[in-house]
Order: structure tokens, then C-alpha cells, then sequence
């Protein structure tokens, strides 16, 4: 069922149906069928035949607010509800959400939901729009975007982890459009104007080149689209920007940290107009903690326990920042 790209033939017809981004499909099926064909992470196995077995149980309900609710508890048996919980824990660390699947309270590392109520009355309205989500992670504000009623919500990362957690909730509703995910990097996307909204959400201070990933954007962007941009933030003026000796709070893939008025250059130098910062946030133990659902270790492990305001290597304790732009127009 899984072995081909008849996992991808409806995202691909979506589309094809749409005028702005059919563009894409002459990149994008290729890429899919390398991803399908030539994937070697030794979890693959393991999680297709996990996937045979949630497809079985598939709901019409579908709560998109808060938690990411599918199904209903007395829709299945405990018997059901244990097989599914324990085919769900096949996928895991989660660390995006939270969910409720057929009354399985699915408690991740990040309460993403927090994140999205700090965002959501700072972007422009998502109805109607073609949205890009930029290293999408579980795409759990993949289904938030589409709950505001966009036209086609598409999101990408390059993890297979994530990607086949996705498909794991999706599985589960009989009846969905309009969203999807792809196991592609940015680098991979052509260079078309055919989003309305791109999201690129704790993905910036990965990049070896930051710059390069807010230009790459601009090129995905119609004239007048929005960029929203989350990340981390140190404190400082223009000239700015933290380069971790080693590990930052324990994270080993971390380049470059600016400042606000650093990330605002960026944006200003590119031709982005109207940047505004909308929300400053320090991450604290509501927002990200360990659950029964994800690693051990979380945001406690992360800090100095003599100083919660530091990292255990000694940097500032994360905080994240909002900061929306308009590309330029032609």
C-alpha cells in the first residue's frame, strides 16, 4: 500500500487542480519516489506496517482547535484503544502537538498550540490562501492553518520521523483535503511564486546560511505574500548574533542566533517590506516539558539549574520572537 507513490496520488492530484501550483509537479513526483524507493533509515519497516494498522480505525470527527482532535472514545473498544495507543508509541518521540485520537490524550513535548495563539491575530487571514510550512515538523500547525481555511495547506521537512507521524494522524479521517506533507528540504523546492503565506517556524537558526533560507523564501512568495517568521533570539543590538562554541541548550545543530534588530536587516537587506515584531517569548515549562510521549529529557535539562535564566553551557535560556514581512512586489 505504502511502497509507492499511491501514498502521495491525492496530495498530487490537489495539486494538479490548483493553477498556482501545478508549477511544482514537475520537480516534486520525482523527489517522492526517491524518497520512497531509496530511504534507508532502519525505523522505515517498522513504520509502514504501524501505519497498516492505524489505518484501521478512521473517524469522521474532526476537532482542529487546541488539541488536534480525531474520533471519539466510545468509537472503539479498550482493546482497540490499547492496540492503536500502542501502535501510535511505534512513532514516537512527539514532540509537536498535542493530539486526542479516539480518546487518547497524545500529551508531546511541545504544547504547539501556545506557540499558535501567540501568532495567530498577527498574520494576515489564511483563508482562501496557498500556504508553505517550512520544516512542518508533525505538521500539527499544519492542521491549524487549515482550520483557518486555507486553500491548501502544504508542509515540508526533511526528517522521516515526522513525516510518517503525519501520515499516522492523517491515516485516521476518512474524508480530508487540502493539506499535506512532503518529505522534501527547502533546497528542493523550485523556484516559483506560488505561495500566499510561508512559515518558517524554529528552522532559521539551523541553516549554515540564514540569509540564503529568508532569500529562498522570497522566491516562493507571490508579490505582496507574507513571510512569518519564528526563532529564537539573543539579546543585543544590529550587530549582534550568537554562534554556539559547541551545543546550544543541549541542541548540537545550531548556527546562528541574531538579534531582533539583526533578523530585521536580514529581511530589510533582501527587499522584505513592512517587518514587524509582534511577540517576544521566553519558553518556559508550560510550553515545553518531558512526557510519557517524547524523550526523558526537556526544557529542564536544558537550563542551569542554579540559574534558569542560562542555558547549561552558560548562554541566555531560549527566547523566541514573531516577526512578520512582505515580500516585494513586482
Amino acid at each position: 500500500m505504502y511502497k509507492d507513490l499511491n501514498m502521495f496520488a491525492g496530495d498530487l492530484t490537489e495539486l494538479a487542480g490548483d493553477p498556482q501550483l501545478i508549477n511544482w509537479l514537475t520537480t516534486l513526483p520525482a523527489q517522492l519516489r526517491e524518497f520512497m524507493e531509496n530511504n534507508q533509515h532502519g525505523d522505515f519497516s517498522k513504520w509502514l506496517k504501524h501505519l497498516d494498522k492505524i489505518s484501521r480505525y478512521r473517524s469522521d470527527h474532526l476537532n482542529l482547535s487546541s488539541y488536534i482532535e480525531i474520533g471519539s472514545e466510545n468509537e472503539i473498544s479498550e482493546g482497540q484503544k490499547k492496540d492503536l495507543a500502542n501502535s501510535l508509541m511505534q512513532f514516537a518521540p512527539w514532540r509537536k502537538g498535542p493530539y486526542k485520537l479516539f480518546g487518547i490524550d497524545l500529551e508531546s513535548e511541545w504544547r504547539s498550540d501556545k506557540k499558535w495563539d501567540r501568532l495567530i491575530g498577527a498574520i494576515k487571514p489564511l483563508k482562501g490562501r496557498n500556504i508553505l510550512d517550512i520544516g512542518c515538523g508533525n505538521g500539527y500547525h499544519l492542521w491549524r492553518m487549515l482550520n483557518e481555511g486555507a486553500s491548501q495547506v502544504c508542509g515540508i521537512d526533511i526528517c522521516e520521523h515526522y513525516f510518517f507521524q503525519f501520515q499516522a494522524i492523517r491515516t485516521m479521517i476518512r474524508n480530508v483535503s487540502g493539506i499535506h506533507h512532503f518529505p522534501i528540504g527547502l533546497q528542493q523546492m523550485p523556484d516559483i511564486a506560488m505561495f500566499d503565506t510561508v512559515f518558517s517556524m524554529g528552522v532559521i537558526y539551523h541553516q549554515k546560511s540564514p540569509i540564503e533560507h529568508l532569500e529562498k523564501i522570497r522566491k516562493l512568495l507571490k508579490p505582496d505574500g507574507e513571510l512569518v517568521l519564528e526563532t529564537l533570539y539573543v539579546s543585543g543590538d544590529v550587530n549582534t548574533v550568537l554562534t554556539p562554541v559547541d551545543r546550544y541548550a543541549r541542541m548540537g545543530n545550531i548556527w546562528f542566533i541574531p538579534s531582533i534588530d539583526l533578523l530585521c536587516l536580514w529581511l530589510k537587506k533582501l527587499g522584505y517590506r513592512e517587518i514587524e515584531v509582534h511577540n517576544v517569548n521566553r519558553t518556559d515549562h508550560n510550553e515545553q516539558r518531558a512526557t510519557g510521549w517524547s524523550c526523558s529529557e526537556s526544557l529542564d535539562d536544558f537550563l542551569d539549574p542554579a540559574d534558569p535564566g542560562r542555558t547549561v553551557e552558560g548562554y541566555e535560556a531560549p527566547r523566541r520572537v514573531i516577526i512578520t514581512a512582505v515580500s516585494p512586489k513586482q
